[in-house]
C-alpha cells in the first residue's frame, strides 16, 4: 500500500506543529492548511490526497460548512478534530458525512490508531469496489438505483444523492445482506473500523440520514427498518 497523505486543516500553528510531527513519525506525507481557501488551494493542486483532519472553528468559513462543501465535490476520508465538545456539533459533523469526531483535548496515540484505521480501511476499499463492479454496476429496489461507481443513490424520480462514505457503505451492506438484522455494532465496525462504545451515535445518524433521503418519495415503503433493541433491517426488494 502506498504512503497516505494526510491534510491538516488547523488555524493554531502549535497544535497543527504537534499533528504534523505526530503524523511524519507514522510514516504519512503531511500538508497543512491554515483555512478554508488554503485547503482548497491544496485539493486543487493534490488529487492523491487520502485523509482530511479539520478543526471547526477557523477563521473564514468554520469547519462544518467546508466539511458539507467537500462532501458535494470530494469523497476524501475525513475527521473532524476539534475543541467543540457538544452534543450538538458531533451529531452535525456526522451528519454532514465526517467519519470520525474526536475532541481536545486528544490522545496522540489513540488519534493515530483511529487514523491507521480509517486509513487501511478507505485506501482498500477502492480494490473492494472494482471487485464489486466487476460483479455488478448498480444495484436496483423499489425503484432506487445505488451506483457503486459515483456511489450515489437515485430516486425514482431521478433525483441523485451523492454520497458520504459512512452512507454508502451502510446503505451497500444493508443490501448485501437483504432480510437481516444488523445490530449497530456490526454497522459501526463496517463504516467505520471502530469498536461500539456507549453513546456513540454515530450509527443513528447515519441512519437518519439515509432514511430522508428515502422519505424525498412520499408514501414510500419502508426500506430500513428499526427492530427495537436489536438494531436495523432493509426491507427493501432487491430487482
Amino acid at each position: 500500500m502506498s504512503t497516505a497523505n494526510i491534510l491538516i486543516v488547523e488555524d493554531e500553528l502549535v497544535t497543527r506543529n504537534m499533528l504534523k510531527s505526530v503524523f511524519e513519525a507514522e510514516g504519512y506525507n503531511v500538508l497543512e492548511a491554515n483555512d478554508g481557501d488554503q485547503m482548497q488551494q491544496i485539493i486543487k493542486e493534490n488529487s492523491n490526497i487520502n485523509l482530511i483532519i479539520m478543526d471547526i472553528n477557523l477563521p473564514g468559513k468554520n469547519g462544518l460548512l467546508l466539511a458539507r462543501e467537500l462532501r458535494e465535490n470530494q469523497n476524501i476520508a475525513l475527521i473532524f478534530l476539534t475543541g467543540r465538545d457538544n452534543e450538538v456539533d458531533k451529531i452535525l459533523g456526522l451528519e454532514i458525512g465526517a467519519d470520525d469526531y474526536i475532541t481536545k483535548p486528544f490522545n496522540p496515540r489513540e488519534l493515530t490508531i483511529r487514523i491507521r484505521n480509517l486509513l487501511t480501511r478507505t485506501m482498500q476499499e477502492n480494490l473492494y469496489f472494482e471487485e464489486v463492479r466487476e460483479k455488478v454496476e448498480n444495484y436496483k429496489f423499489n425503484g432506487w438505483t445505488l451506483e457503486i461507481d459515483s456511489r450515489s443513490l437515485i430516486s425514482p424520480n431521478g433525483d441523485l444523492f451523492k454520497l458520504p462514505r459512512s452512507e454508502f457503505r451502510a446503505i451497500l451492506h444493508f443490501i448485501e445482506n437483504p432480510g437481516k438484522i444488523q445490530t449497530r455494532a456490526e454497522l459501526l465496525l463496517k463504516m467505520t473500523g471502530r469498536e461500539l462504545k456507549a453513546h456513540d451515535r454515530t450509527v443513528d445518524v447515519t441512519i437518519r440520514r439515509i432514511r430522508k433521503h428515502f422519505e424525498s418519495i412520499p408514501e414510500a415503503p419502508e426500506i430500513i427498518a428499526t427492530i427495537h433493541g436489536e438494531g436495523y433491517r432493509f426491507c427493501g426488494q432487491i430487482e
